[in-house]
């Protein structure tokens, strides 16, 4: 399963660290990966560069220039999980609706079509943006066949 970045930061060596959508704080030292991608080891001969890095956009990876950079989900597979941050209710139903839908093995495309929620407001639940109605959590829920129930803790 993806999971979208929502921070970074530049620590000692190369080594960074992720902060993703489900709340794990994951830590990944780039120097694993200098004997497949050589031109990765600028990152180590230029600190200033390492540390100039930042997520890209959508939060699918860490970007220095042109030619370097890293993808989140390698750091989410291949990385080590040090910490945990609480995230947010929409956070928490977009990973949970990604992971119901993905474990069907549907696109959000096909989920799209048997819920009748357009594609683009699934992607951004699935991001935990926006501020999706429970009717429309319920329907796309609803079109994995499964119910939403309410808990207090």
């Amino acid at each position: 399963m993806f999971m979208n970045a929502l921070k970074v930061r530049f620590l000692e060596d190369v080594t960074l660290e992720l902060t993703f959508q489900d709340g794990k704080v994951i830590r990944y030292n780039m120097a694993r990966l200098f004997s497949k991608y050589p031109q990765l080891e600028e990152l180590r001969r230029n600190r200033k560069l390492f540390l100039s890095g930042h997520l890209d956009v959508g939060g699918y990876g860490v970007i220095w220039n042109d030619e370097l950079d890293i993808d989140a989900t390698s750091v989410y597979e291949c990385g080590e999980v040090v910490g945990h941050e609480d995230t947010t209710i929409n956070q928490q139903i977009g990973v949970l609706l990604a992971t119901t839908r993905e474990g069907q093995g549907l696109t959000q495309v096909e989920l799209s079509k048997l819920s009748h929620v357009d594609q683009g407001d699934i992607s951004k639940i699935e991001k935990g943006l926006g501020n999706p109605t429970i009717a429309k959590i319920s329907k796309l829920f609803k079109a994995l066949g499964k119910s939403i129930s309410l808990t207090l803790l």
